[in-house]
């Protein structure tokens, strides 16, 4: 496994509450079904998924710099609600060279306006949102091909 490409997949606070809390934004896959078919994807092109999820900031930040010292791929990073209030994530993803790529099921901006700015989005390669789970895949594809 040491030889294939690893993209760690990190979720925020009340990720692991999808399928059940509020479908109508969030969809009803489950952490566990985006999970899956996110492996099936990167064995499918010769990569690896870590997949992690934590209700707790320090995690997220912790993951990130875990990523850059274990010579992974990419991130794919949906910190849930710290995307609007975390500068330290912000100062996390400045800190590494890994690629982080902003994921998230809804778009924030078709919803309130508090979820308009986005931290993690000042230092991301890139943005996907509002695709429900196939954000996650089509940021996989993304970083899949660096």
């Amino acid at each position: 496994m040491a030889d294939r490409p690893t993209i760690f997949v990190l979720n925020g606070p009340n990720l692991n509450l999808l399928g059940t809390r509020e479908p109508e934004i969030y969809g009803t896959d489950t952490l566990d079904d985006i999970a899956g078919r996110l492996d099936d994807q990167a064995r499918a092109a010769g990569a690896v998924i870590d997949f992690r999820q934590s209700n707790h900031e320090g995690h997220l930040i912790d993951w990130l710099h875990e990523a850059q010292a274990d010579g992974a791929k990419a991130v794919l990073l949906n910190a849930a609600g710290f995307t609007h209030t975390s500068i330290a994530i912000l100062d996390a993803i400045k800190a590494i060279t890994v690629p982080v790529f902003e994921v998230h099921l809804s778009d924030p901006h078709q919803r309130e306006e508090f979820r308009h700015l986005s931290y993690v989005s000042m230092g991301a390669k890139a943005v996907f949102a509002g695709h429900g789970a196939k954000s996650y895949e089509l940021a996989l594809d993304v970083a899949l091909q660096l």
